[in-house]
């Protein structure tokens, strides 16, 4: 009966994914915390190497219908690998060589990580949709045809990535907002770039967790099993969903979840 609900929860929250880009590690971590009494540790790592599958075959959805910028994935894929893997490495450490309870800190980690990203992206949709006539300050768009703006692409997928390979979070939700910040994406092509880099990632982050020994494979199989389905539904219908309800639903959620957390 766990094992369905799992499933069924998992199902869900994939077609979430497809759907919005987002939410994929923000929910499928708490839930194992919350709903299934995973440890902290474990629920991180089975939610890293889950997510891998679901996304791959997401980012193929999306390549296929052509709803994803190559050039973007590439540049951010430079420096968000090495960058997870370092940040994969710090875990070890911790581990191997701290007093600190992981378990714990990865709650504090996880709690603030979430809660940081999701207010940030709250409050812009809740401008964008009730204070439309209010100017953001916008970023300095990334130039991928010049040198500087490449590097500049590695240095954010290099911090981003470290804080995926601490947290399993931040994947799509941070990395959706540093595509709206500094590539100016469009709708059609945001949700599909955004899987596809996480994708990437995640293939690479979740080798680093397999090494780390906290992966329980009776967790992944049945988040697989609803997650897949799931997000291929999504990614097939993304382009008729209404995207700002969506998203303000999911964000209003995490909020509640982070702060459970911290």
């Amino acid at each position: 009966m766990q094992y369905l609900l799992l499933t069924l929860s998992s199902f869900f929250i994939g077609t979430l994914v497809g759907l919005t880009g987002i939410g994929g590690a923000s929910l499928i971590t708490p839930m194992l915390i919350f709903w299934f009494q995973v440890p902290p540790a474990t629920a991180v790592s089975c939610d890293v190497v889950a997510a891998t599958l679901m996304k791959v075959v997401g980012s193929y959805k999306h390549w296929e219908q052509k709803t994803l910028d190559t050039e973007v994935v590439k540049w951010l894929i430079f420096g968000s690998v090495p960058g997870s893997l370092f940040g994969v490495g710090i875990l070890h450490l911790i581990r191997t060589h701290s007093q600190e309870n992981l378990d714990n800190m990865l709650l504090q980690m996880l709690g603030v990580m979430i809660l940081c990203i999701t207010l940030i992206a709250l409050i812009q949709l809740l401008l964008l949709n009730f204070f439309p006539e209010f100017n953001l300050p916008e970023l300095p768009k990334l130039d991928l045809q010049t040198n500087t703006g490449r590097c500049l692409a590695i240095v954010v997928g290099a911090i981003l990535g470290c804080l995926v390979g601490l947290t399993s979070v931040a994947s799509g939700s941070m990395f959706a907002l540093a595509l709206i910040a500094f590539f100016r994406l469009d709708a059609r092509k945001l949700v599909g770039t955004d899987i596809s880099q996480a994708a990437i990632l995640l293939s690479f982050t979740s080798v680093g967790h397999l090494s780390l020994g906290t992966v329980d494979w009776n967790l992944v199989v049945p988040i697989w099993l609803g997650s897949v389905p799931g997000v291929l539904l999504g990614a097939k219908v993304c382009h008729i969903a209404p995207q700002r309800p969506l998203r303000f639903i999911i964000y209003a959620i995490l909020v509640f979840v982070s702060w459970q957390l911290v």
